[in-house]
C-alpha cells in the first residue's frame, strides 16, 4: 500500500509539471510568501505599517524623487526581530525639503510645498543630530534622495511599502479562513456521511441553512458580532467557508464507507475515529485540496471587499482592499494608478490560486492520460 501510494504521488507530481501555468503560479505564489515573510526588510519605508506620512508630497507619481531630512529620537529601541519581522517603531521625523543651507552654525531648510510656491524656512541646531559632529556632517548624514518608486498615496505614505506589507493580510487571511473551513468542513461531512441518519439529517439542515444566506452578508454579519479586527476578520471569513467542504467530504465519505477495505478494519473490530481518520480521510483529500485552493483565493476576495466597506482589517494597517478604497476616486481623477495597482495584485494573486486549483484538479484525476 505505501508503494502505491508513493507511486501515485509521483504520479501526480509529473503530472503537475507538465501544467505550465500551474508551475508558473506556484512560483508566483512561492515568491509572494517570501515577499510577505520579509516584507519589512524590502520595504523602502520600513516603519510599523509603512505609515509615514508626509503630507506635502501627497499623490506623487510613480518615480517621484525628493530630498528628505531625517531627525532622530533618542528614544528608538528595536528589537532585530521585532523589526525584522512587524516594522520598527521609530519616532523620527522625516522632512521633505526643497532647498537647504548652512547658516550660523545651524541647518537652515525650505520645506516642500507641493504647489510650487516656496515652503516654510526652518532651523535646527546641530544638537538635534547626534552624530554629526559639525554641522557640515549633518547635509552627508542626515538628508537623502528619497525615491517612491511607485509614488505616494493620498496622506504621503509611500505606496511600494503599503503594497508590500499589504500582501501579509491577503495571504494570511487566505491561510487561516482555509485552516479554519477545513478543521470544521471535514469534521462535520465526515460524521455526516459516515453515520447518516438523524445525524446527516441535522449536519446537512444546518449546512443548507449556511449555504442560503449569501456569503458577503455572513461575513458581515459575523465581523460586526465580533468586532473590527485584525484576527475577527480571519475568524469570520473561515466561518463561512466551511460548507462547501463539509458537502464534498459527506459525499466522499458515503462513497468509501461501502468499501470493502473499511468493512473489513469495522471486522476488526475498529473503532469509528480509527476507520475515518485512519482510512476513508485520507482516500477522500484529493477534491478537498482543489477545493482549498479555490477557497483560498475567495478568502482574498472576501477580505478586500470588506476592506473596501471599511468593515474589514483596520487602519493605519495596510490592506489591497484598503488602498482601493482610500484611492478609488482618483480613477476620475488623472491618477488611476492609486487604485488599479493594488486591484492588479489582487487579480494576480487570486489567478494564480485558481491556476494552482485547476493544475492539481488535472493532476489528481486518474481519468486523464499520465
Amino acid at each position: 500500500m505505501k508503494n502505491t501510494s508513493t507511486s501515485l504521488t509521483k504520479l501526480t507530481l509529473q503530472k503537475f509539471k507538465k501544467n505550465g501555468w500551474g508551475v508558473f503560479s506556484l512560483i508566483f505564489l512561492c515568491l509572494g510568501i517570501l515577499v510577505a515573510l520579509f516584507a519589512y526588510v524590502l520595504a523602502p519605508d520600513n516603519s510599523k505599517n509603512a505609515n509615514q506620512m508626509h503630507l506635502s508630497i501627497h499623490s506623487k507619481s510613480p518615480g517621484f524623487k525628493v530630498e528628505m531630512l531625517t531627525i532622530p529620537s533618542a528614544g528608538n529601541k528595536n528589537n532585530f526581530f521585532s523589526a525584522l519581522f512587524f516594522g520598527k517603531h521609530s519616532d523620527a521625523t522625516e522632512i521633505p525639503i526643497s532647498n537647504f543651507s548652512i547658516v550660523n552654525n545651524s541647518l537652515q531648510i525650505i520645506k516642500y510645498n507641493n504647489d510650487g510656491n516656496q515652503g516654510l524656512e526652518k532651523e535646527f541646531n546641530l544638537s538635534l543630530f547626534p552624530k554629526a559632529r559639525t554641522i557640515n556632517e549633518v547635509a552627508a548624514l542626515y538628508i537623502s534622495e528619497k525615491k517612491f518608486i511607485l509614488g505616494t498615496d493620498k496622506y504621503g505614505r509611500d505606496l511600494l511599502s503599503r503594497m508590500l506589507i499589504g500582501i501579509r493580510i491577503s495571504l494570511a487571511i487566505g491561510f487561516v479562513s482555509v485552516f479554519i473551513s477545513l478543521i470544521i468542513g471535514v469534521t462535520m461531512g465526515a460524521i455526516a456521511g459516515y453515520f447518516g441518519g438523524k445525524v446527516d439529517a441535522v449536519i446537512m439542515w444546518l449546512i443548507n441553512v449556511t449555504w442560503s444566506i449569501p456569503t458577503l452578508l455572513l461575513v458581515i454579519a459575523i465581523t460586526l458580532a465580533l468586532g473590527k479586527g485584525f484576527w475577527q476578520v480571519f475568524v469570520a471569513v473561515g466561518l463561512t467557508m466551511w460548507v462547501e467542504v463539509a458537502r464534498v467530504v459527506r459525499g466522499q465519505v458515503m462513497g468509501l464507507k461501502q468499501m470493502q477495505y473499511v468493512t473489513a478494519a469495522s471486522a476488526l473490530g475498529f473503532n469509528n475515529f480509527r476507520i475515518i481518520t485512519k482510512h476513508i480521510l485520507p482516500n477522500s483529500m484529493a477534491p478537498v485540496i482543489i477545493i482549498s485552493a479555490a477557497n483560498f483565493a475567495g478568502a482574498i476576495l472576501i477580505e478586500s471587499g470588506l476592506s473596501f466597506l471599511g468593515i474589514g482589517v483596520q487602519p493605519p494597517m495596510p490592506s489591497w482592499g484598503g488602498i482601493i478604497k482610500d484611492h478609488y476616486s482618483y480613477i476620475i481623477l488623472g491618477k488611476p494608478y492609486l487604485a488599479v495597482i493594488p486591484g492588479l495584485a489582487i487579480m494576480s494573486l487570486v489567478t494564480a490560486f485558481v491556476l494552482i486549483g485547476n493544475a492539481l484538479r488535472d493532476a489528481m484525476d486518474v481519468k486523464t492520460a499520465s
